[in-house]
Formats: structure tokens, sequence, C-alpha cells
């Protein structure tokens, strides 16, 4: 039997895309993430595999409380231990979140979607602080938009809504492996606005080259 051909790779922020959106089919180059409280148990989980290549065992079940908010001091009568109260001390002001709070959705544009109704900035503000999705991913379910339906969109908010909720609520133990993850993802997002950027100023210099072509006859 014939070997089954190998599909082609999904589109990368800058590449072209088709008419109308892309289809969601495309979204993801892998398997979709783990659902949340899957994927905050394996934050801490280096390299994500074991050397023969199977899956981490799942640490054991965080109990603690989740970090107390800013200026309030964790002591063990609240229900915090030694390494919580170390933990909150080192990351300082810093809780989930807090680091792509800072960020914008400038030039990041959600494209056409007669079909849907739902605030796009809200939803981007959601796509960007995801710590799950990597930076192409969130760049394809954006332009993959003016294809999902109205349940798809509200689901998809559903999910990013649960994974900020499930991060936010573990305890100060995981605020460091945290840091460093939403660190990241806030560079991969100024990566993409910058990416967005780019793209826009070829497209104009491509149609200004058009309108000199016409003005001269050549097009």
């Amino acid at each position: 039997m014939a070997d089954q051909p190998t599909p082609p790779p999904p589109p990368r922020p800058g590449d072209p895309l088709p008419a109308g959106g892309l289809d969601p089919s495309q979204v993801f180059a892998s398997p979709p993430p783990p659902p949340p409280q899957q994927a905050a148990a394996q934050t801490g989980a280096a390299g994500g595999q074991q050397g023969d290549g199977s899956p981490p065992p799942p640490p054991p079940a965080d109990a603690g409380p989740p970090p107390p908010p800013v200026g309030v001091t964790a002591t063990k009568e609240m229900g915090y231990d030694d390494e919580d109260i170390k933990i909150l001390g080192q990351v300082g002001n810093y809780r989930f979140g807090s680091i792509t709070s800072t960020l914008s959705n400038e030039n990041v544009a959600v494209p056409a979607h007669s079909e849907t109704n739902f605030d796009e900035q809200n939803f981007l503000t959601l796509l960007r602080g995801s710590i799950s999705l990597t930076r192409d991913e969130k760049w394809r379910i954006i332009q993959a938009i003016p294809k999902l339906s109205q349940f798809q969109i509200d689901e998809l908010q559903k999910i990013l809504e649960e994974e900020k909720r499930k991060f936010s609520e573990l305890s100060p133990k995981h605020l460091l492996q945290l840091q460093r993850l939403e660190q990241k993802h806030s560079e991969d997002w100024r990566d993409l606005q910058a990416i967005v950027v780019q793209q826009g100023a070829r497209q104009e210099e491509a149609q200004q080259a058009e309108e000199i072509r016409k003005q001269l006859g050549l097009s």
C-alpha cells in the first residue's frame, strides 16, 4: 500500500493565508495541549519528556492554598509552608498574569467575522495570557476566527479563562516556574506583534510598487 503523503506544515506568522481565513484543522501542528489542570501540574517538568521519550510522571497533587494578594504576608497559620514563604519572598509582587497584563493587543488584528459576535480585545487578552499555546498557535487561532462558529469561539474563551483560573490557584511553590514561562510567552507575544507590523509594511510596499507600475503602464 502506498504511503500516505505527509500533510504540509501549518502556516507560520507572516506566511500567506487563503482568502476567508485559515482552516481550523491547521491551527495545531501537534495535538492540542493538555487540559489546564494537567498542564499546570507539568509546569515544572524540565524538557517535558523523559530520556526514553515517555511523558514525565505526574507530580503530586498541589493541595496548598493559592498565593495571597500582593501586600499580604503569607504565614504558616494561613496554610503556607517554608517553601511557599521562601518562594513568595523571591518573586516579590509577581502573581500569575501580572507579566502578560502589562502587554497590549496593539497591531494584532482580528480578521472580519460576520458569523460570530464576541469581545475581540478580551479574546486577544485571554489568548496572549495563555502559557499552554505557542506563539504560532496563537497566531493561527486568530487567523482561523472567520471560520470558527459561535460555539467554538465561546468554548475557546471558556478554556482560556479556565486555564487562567487554574494557574492562578496553584500554590506559591509554582510561582518561579510560572514566572519563567510567562516571561517567555510575553516575549513571544511581542515577537508576534513585530512580525505583524513587518508584514503590514511589506504589503504596503508591494501595493505602492504596483501603483507605480500601473502609472508607468507596466501592468
